[in-house]
């Protein structure tokens, strides 16, 4: 389920780039959201360390020449040092679930697409996105909702 949720999410990042111009944080990104949308609070950390990052680098920018590759490396790099902390000293409480961040790649990725095409913009795209990708699999596997 985990490759069909991926594969429909880039199908669907292709489509709404190429019809509406805008990217859902990466092609990769509503496949991961898709398979996280019934914890609501991984996905909600997930955005908020994306705009830490996107707010980070928008300052760091000011001070040094952040363009191209570094950019988009730094927004990883950062995206990744904030999940692994979210994943290993961030409570974890079993009646709120899990406090870390979808992935290890996942926060880098939406704020280098917050940079690039906006946050408001980003962010809705990403939620509508990985919305559908949730709605197909739930018709490919006849209403079963994985967790």
């Amino acid at each position: 389920m985990i490759e069909i949720s991926i594969g429909l999410g880039i199908v669907f990042s292709l489509i709404l780039s190429e019809i509406l111009g805008v990217t859902a944080g990466g092609i990769i990104v509503p496949g991961y959201i898709s398979l996280y949308l019934h914890q609501p609070i991984q996905v909600i950390i997930t955005i908020a360390v994306a705009i830490l990052v996107w707010g980070l680098i928008q300052i760091l920018g000011n001070y040094m020449f952040l363009y191209g590759k570094r950019r988009i490396v730094l927004a990883l790099l950062l995206g990744f040092f904030f999940g692994y902390l979210s994943r290993n000293y961030l409570y974890i409480s079993d009646d709120i679930g899990s406090l870390a961040v979808i992935g290890n790649i996942i926060p880098g990725l939406i704020a280098n697409w917050m940079d690039r095409q906006g946050l408001v913009r980003t962010i809705a795209v990403v939620i509508m996105t990985s919305v559908i990708v949730k709605l197909m699999i739930m018709l490919i596997f006849r209403g079963v909702i994985f967790e």
